[in-house]
């Protein structure tokens, strides 16, 4: 059967079946949309599987499968305490999604870590290539930042020891602040979230660039190594969240914009869930451990490499026991 013999066929139960999840996701379903809509859905997996063996376009698989998603979700949910479900996507949903988003994450890695290594090369080799990304006071202020006399590293000298939970906060504000940015800019058909992503690897590299190069490279690596495994991966994933949202508007299939929008916010705003999680570890790291001075060098490499190793494996291997992906 022909693709288009297909679809017109079964349109009209695949249109009810999605007005039955709107009711049932704003848990205003009445009797007799509970009644239909197991038989509904158990039709709705059968068209998904004749698609498939058929080798239908994904234009038309994908938004099948989105379909089948949100079935399978109302059908099967269960009312586990919040903690339960907070847990669950703690160990095993956060890392399975963004295994799914493999694509936008590749993207957004690319751009972000592609930029911040490449500028920072570039700086090393020409120190004055510094002052065309960032000021000459922003430079300054680096360099009293990192000095190696500095009695705690990454922040000014009149800041207190005693005040870490003010620089935590601070941390949390400004790190989620550039996540949110990166995030939602990708509503400009992707493109905010491509400029932020090469904005923010610019600025980073740059000044790593230019601290390794005027021989402050030992304190700034022995403060950034401890939270860059968190913060630098948060910052990919909320330009990976964003760019999904934007192609969603630039390629939205056979479905309308907003609801192809729709779907794809639904799945940017969990990556931001979890992107959240990752920069309040990063913050707590980067306020009571990476400012520190007395340990060695080695020993913050050894702890940075562990973090590096750990964000890693959780999102490579977390959650493959729980559910196939």
């Amino acid at each position: 059967m022909k693709q288009s013999l297909f679809e017109s066929r079964h349109q009209a139960l695949w249109q009810r079946l999605r007005e039955q999840l709107e009711q049932l996701e704003r848990g205003q379903a009445t009797p007799e949309t509970c009644v239909r809509f197991p038989e509904d859905y158990r039709r709705l997996c059968q068209h998904l599987a004749l698609a498939q063996e058929r080798g239908y376009s994904s234009l038309l698989v994908d938004p099948l499968q989105q379909l089948a998603l949100r079935g399978h979700q109302q059908l099967y949910r269960q009312r586990s305490p919040l903690g339960a479900r907070v847990l669950g996507f703690i160990l095993a949903g956060f890392p399975q999604l963004v295994r799914k988003q493999w694509r936008f994450v590749l993207a957004a890695s690319l751009v972000f870590f592609g930029s911040l290594l490449g500028i920072g090369l570039l700086v090393y080799l020409v120190p004055e290539l510094i002052y065309s990304v960032i000021s000459p006071q922003q430079v300054a202020e680096m360099q009293r930042l990192y000095e190696p006399n500095a009695s705690r590293l990454g922040r000014l000298a009149n800041r207190a020891a005693g005040e870490d939970w003010m620089m935590f906060g601070y941390y949390i504000m400004n790190n989620i602040g550039i996540a949110f940015q990166t995030f939602a800019s990708g509503l400009l058909f992707g493109l905010g979230s491509l400029f932020f992503l090469f904005f923010n690897g610019l600025t980073i590299g740059a000044v790593a660039g230019h601290l390794t190069q005027i021989g402050y490279g030992a304190t700034f690596w022995s403060f950034v190594v401890g939270h860059s495994a968190f913060e630098l991966s948060a910052i990919a994933l909320a330009g990976a969240a964003g760019l999904k949202m934007g192609w969603a508007l630039i390629a939205p299939g056979r479905l309308p914009r907003g609801e192809a929008l729709l779907l794809a916010a639904r799945t940017s705003v969990q990556l931001i869930c979890g992107v959240i999680l990752f920069l309040l570890i990063a913050a707590f790291i980067e306020a009571y451990w990476s400012s520190l001075t007395w340990p060695a060098a080695w020993i913050k490499y050894l702890v940075g490499g562990a973090c590096w190793l750990l964000v890693l494996a959780y999102l490579i291997f977390a959650g493959r026991r729980h559910a196939p992906e």
